[in-house]
């Protein structure tokens, strides 16, 4: 298959809260058919990218931009032999009278709104970091050549993808970026994973727990400096649950165990929705839940500074009071817990 790279650019014009975007219907075998896009086109001969930019906006709009900023680059990999470099800039002052676009309908959506549209899962990618006013960034898109995100690099840097979950739980089978997902509360799969070690009996005989409690560590995007589960994370496109629960245990605790260690609770739902660092963060999530009873080295924990702040052992029973009585500063959800009690008699 031969493979085509192009240069080009992509502009979003701003107003009044509003982006103008172009519906592509008119062009039969357009990449974007159907989509909505911002403007802009392919570079011409020794253009500059500001001079694709204000040349191809003026002929899709018949506007002349007074005022933009570059945002970022673009790689653009459509999965059908099209790779293309997009430049990207958002422009806030322009002038002039606006004219019929020959490539599709033009019109002015709600920013909030855009999202809603039928645009490229990537683009969301970066209409997040747009409205966080991130430095200027280097973004590579992976398709699939069906329309489906295969797989999204920031900066160098693999971002999370998660495969979406419908509202019953059941797989979509669309992939969407972690950060996206949390913007607009889609639901996912995570792992739970509870370690708890027995200590003593209580009245009646009955045995005591403890429960190892971790506290997130401050720079998190969600619920920083809270206690929470002993080793949590979310499953990525292509995981296994229990690998995945492995996993977070080495990564965040330097906890290693096999398979065999894990005792499977059941499946949970919890949502939330609150603001963490100046933005809403909403989680959606189904959670495979684990109990960990083996006997750990406690001196042999690494945690992982970037997620987990310390880790403490609490009475279980101690535990739940104080996360219903609102004591402990905890992320955790109180029927969940009391799924792990209910295992744990």
């Amino acid at each position: 298959m031969s493979v085509s790279a192009a240069l080009s650019t992509l502009c979003y014009m701003e107003k009044d809260g509003k982006y103008l975007m172009l519906h592509r219907t008119v062009k039969k075998n357009d990449v974007n058919k159907d989509k909505w896009i911002g403007v802009g086109g392919h570079f011409e001969a020794d253009e500059s990218p500001e001079e694709c930019l204000l040349r191809e906006v003026r002929e899709e709009t018949g506007y002349t931009l007074t005022s933009w900023r570059f945002r970022g680059i673009v790689t653009f990999v459509s999965g059908d032999g099209v790779t293309e470099y997009m430049h990207l800039f958002t422009a806030d002052g322009f002038e002039g009278d606006p004219i019929p676009c020959d490539e599709g309908q033009l019109e002015w959506v709600d920013i909030s709104q855009v999202w809603k549209l039928n645009i490229w899962e990537g683009d969301k990618i970066f209409f997040r970091l747009i409205d966080e006013n991130h430095p200027f960034f280097s973004l590579k898109l992976v398709y699939n050549g069906s329309g489906g995100l295969v797989s999204a690099v920031l900066d160098g840097k693999p971002m999370e993808l998660f495969e979406i979950l419908n509202e019953d739980g059941t797989r979509s089978g669309l992939v969407r970026e972690r950060g996206v997902a949390h913007r607009d509360g889609s639901p996912h799969e995570t792992v739970h994973t509870w370690i708890v070690r027995q200590a003593g009996s209580g009245p009646e005989g009955k045995k005591r727990w403890e429960v190892l409690l971790q506290k997130r560590s401050a720079c998190k995007d969600s619920n920083p400096g809270c206690y929470d589960i002993s080793s949590a994370g979310h499953l990525s496109v292509g995981d296994d649950p229990v690998e995945g629960a492995l996993r977070e245990l080495h990564e965040e605790l330097g906890v290693t165990i096999s398979a065999e260690d894990l005792h499977y609770v059941g499946r949970h739902r919890g949502s939330f929705q609150a603001p963490f660092h100046g933005r809403m963060f909403r989680d959606n999530e189904y959670s495979y839940v684990y109990v960990v009873m083996k006997p750990l080295d406690e001196s042999s924990f690494v945690l992982q500074e970037d997620e987990v702040e310390s880790v403490m052992w609490m009475d279980y029973e101690e535990c739940s009071r104080q996360i219903r009585e609102g004591i402990l500063p905890n992320c955790i959800y109180p029927d969940e817990f009391d799924m792990v009690g209910a295992f744990l008699e």
